[in-house]
């Protein structure tokens, strides 16, 4: 199986360019206040990020992006987490590449290049019961003329009260679809901020009952499993960077804390988990960008199990870390003013999006026992 790991010269300045942008515009100070704001990310802030092009890296330069990878954006999406910055980023890429795979010539020439140029697309995949089986929605489309009357409910769905447009899944005539819906057509009480443990995000419950759409707003293709591939690859580059600077806050406060005029970084008890935690991080890298080498480049097999990994290995990775650094700042982490609950806080909900380690496990078990 192939095991490359490569690291493009795009990737490199990428990496540059966010890791300094982000460490700029999203200190934890500001992180902090951000989360009583209605939007994850300032209106100014989203218009710097256009302009650096992210929006664009994986759109097609025939529809105005830079015509690059979704694997191009990984080093982007890691400078993101180590800064807990939440934006609209991810899940517009998401929808981006969902629609070149899935949409017709018309919703493409409609939308990529609005989204390139930084209108704010996400999907609305999850329901309450909480199945990670994308292809199984209970949301129903029900044809009736030249109409399709929606129903149900959908959980997560990211930056939705701004997005202009959101991708979502539903069960038309026995089959799983996606449908583009306009932000227009959803009324105001159809959308409803959920409470989530990650205070940094913003995520809504989508009501669909009432609303309709028509036929061709009906995607020609569906692309579950991509679309699931490149949600663990993008989510696992943000655990990445949220586990690096998990790191960085466990080792300051082991040099910095004493306790019966010692240094407790000089406890054995202490390094040694933080050196697990280390060991996560660089397991958790290695995976990262092997898997964004085979995105493009691997088999079917090499690629999905690359993806299980990477998303296994990181999930369990960040949640100790997070974990570690509450106990290790004693009764302090366990109060809100301390920044290692805000890592903690990313890492679980990180944890349980798309599949926690044991969900993906046990798909990799089969995966590779079949083959």
């Amino acid at each position: 199986m192939n095991s490359q790991i490569s690291f493009t010269e795009e990737q490199s300045m990428l990496l540059d360019t966010a890791m300094d942008f982000c460490s700029k515009n999203s200190p934890i100070n500001l992180v902090r206040s951000r989360t009583e704001e209605a939007q994850s990310l300032p209106s100014d802030l989203w218009l710097s990020i256009v302009e650096l092009g992210w929006t664009g890296i994986a759109v097609p330069e025939s529809h105005g992006g830079l015509g690059l990878s979704v694997a191009d954006l990984v080093p982007v999406v890691e400078a993101m987490g180590r800064n807990l910055m939440a934006s609209p980023l991810v899940w517009s890429a998401i929808s981006a590449n969902t629609l070149q795979l899935a949409g017709s010539e018309a919703q493409k020439s409609a939308w990529l290049s609005k989204i390139a140029n930084g209108a704010i697309a996400t999907m609305a995949l999850i329901e309450p019961d909480g199945s990670w089986q994308l292809s199984e929605p209970l949301c129903n489309g029900t044809m009736k003329e030249n109409t399709i009357s929606l129903s149900g409910t959908k959980c997560f769905v990211q930056d939705a009260a701004f997005a202009e447009i959101v991708l979502v899944s539903i069960l038309l005539e026995n089959q799983p679809r996606l449908v583009l819906l306009e932000r227009s057509a959803i009324p105001e009480h159809a959308l409803q901020r959920e409470v989530v443990i990650d205070e940094t995000r913003r995520c809504y419950r989508l009501t669909l009952d009432g609303i309709t759409v028509t036929p061709d707003q009906v995607l020609p293709e569906t692309c579950f499993v991509e679309i699931e591939q490149t949600a663990m690859l993008l989510l696992s580059a943000e655990i990445a960077g949220g586990h690096a600077s998990t790191l960085n806050l466990i080792v300051e406060y082991l040099k910095t804390r004493k306790q019966f005029d010692q240094y407790i970084g000089s406890y054995q008890a202490l390094k040694h988990p933080t050196v697990d935690v280390l060991l996560g991080l660089e397991a958790t890298r290695s995976h990262l960008y092997h898997a964004a080498t085979v995105y493009d480049t691997g088999t079917p097999l090499e690629k999905e199990t690359s993806l299980r990994m990477l998303k296994a290995v990181a999930s369990e990775g960040f949640a100790f870390a997070g974990d570690r650094a509450i106990q290790f700042h004693g009764g302090f982490g366990f109060t809100y003013e301390c920044d290692a609950q805000l890592f903690l806080r990313r890492a679980i909900f990180c944890q349980h999006q798309f599949g926690d380690e044991t969900h993906q496990r046990a798909y990799l078990a089969d995966t590779l026992i079949d083959n």
